[in-house]
């Protein structure tokens, strides 16, 4: 009784010391693997497995009655030698590149304003929600939404028609490259804009204070810190704005009015018509041509270093 009572009025760390208990502690090789493995589940699931599915079905052959189990390399010859084919690859890559110098433009610029001309972290705030509006409607229905806007007979038309500036409603705004750039720029800028916001915010203010007290010019505070300092965000924002452009689908069909043509909507077409192998084979070539893309870029900025940092 007195052993009870003395042991309730010690306390824990005392008790802990008299009674020490086991603890099993995994080895830290376990503990990130048990970190890792949901998500490696995950993408071996929904991204290895089906990889691999079309790289095998990419080998078969086909006819109007169904596909047959084989190893062939005229599914990736009739598409690599198909003067269409590098027609479409350079129409995406057209898009893709003034898509990207537009909203690295935009990006950098809005961002830049976002961080180091707004003091208030409230206005800074709403200011970017202000930005990220647009996304909380679908974005095809944004996308819809230009085509009464640059119609023959749109806003737009009608505005510059009253304004003198214009006695004809202009003809190349709705249904052609004009309007699927416009689409893009305004679904993908904020892409753009958050990751380049991330990295001006890690700045510290008092580099730029150094770089002006040395006599720096604006212009070469931007080239020489800022910029530098700032190409993490850049190459995130890169990567997502040009893989959004290269996987599209719906915008070139729709504000061009079928009048270009998109590697997706060529893998539509395929499917479409049953075609699985050379669907197969065209999917393939794409990854493939992304993958090199990326990898470029990464060759610029190693995102994974600079993250770490």
């Amino acid at each position: 009784m007195s052993s009870t009572t003395s042991l309730g009025h010690m306390d824990v760390p005392a008790v802990r010391k008299r009674f020490p208990m086991p603890i099993f502690r995994l080895p830290s090789w376990a503990v990130s693997w048990l970190q890792v493995g949901p998500l490696m589940l995950i993408l071996s699931v929904l991204f290895a497995l089906p990889t691999f599915l079309f790289l095998v079905v990419s080998f078969f052959d086909y006819d109007r009655i169904g596909i047959y189990p084989a190893f062939i390399l005229d599914n990736y010859r009739d598409l690599l030698t198909t003067p269409s084919t590098w027609r479409v690859y350079v129409s995406s890559l057209k898009f893709a590149v003034i898509v990207w110098s537009i909203t690295l433009f935009l990006g950098f610029n809005i961002a830049y304003f976002l961080v180091f001309h707004i003091r208030s972290g409230m206005l800074r705030t709403v200011l970017f929600l202000a930005c990220a509006i647009p996304f909380w409607t679908s974005g095809i229905i944004r996308a819809i939404a230009w085509i009464p806007f640059l119609g023959r007979n749109g806003a737009f038309n009608q505005i510059l028609m009253a304004l003198g500036v214009t006695s004809k409603p202009l003809e190349f705004l709705l249904f052609s490259d004009f309007a699927v750039i416009v689409t893009y720029v305004h679904l993908f800028t904020l892409l753009m804009i958050g990751p380049i916001a991330n990295s001006l915010a890690k700045i510290d203010p008092a580099l730029i204070e150094a770089a002006r007290d040395a006599g720096a010019s604006r212009w070469h505070t931007m080239t020489n810190v800022i910029i530098p300092l700032s190409k993490t965000g850049i190459a995130l924002g890169s990567l997502l704005v040009f893989t959004q452009v290269m996987g599209d689908y719906f915008v070139v069909k729709t504000m061009s009015g079928g009048q270009s043509a998109s590697i997706v909507s060529m893998l539509s077409t395929e499917i479409t018509a049953m075609q699985y192998p050379p669907a197969s084979a065209n999917a393939m070539v794409l990854v493939v041509f992304v993958a090199i893309m990326v990898a470029c870029m990464m060759r610029v900025v190693d995102v994974r270093k600079e993250l770490v940092k």
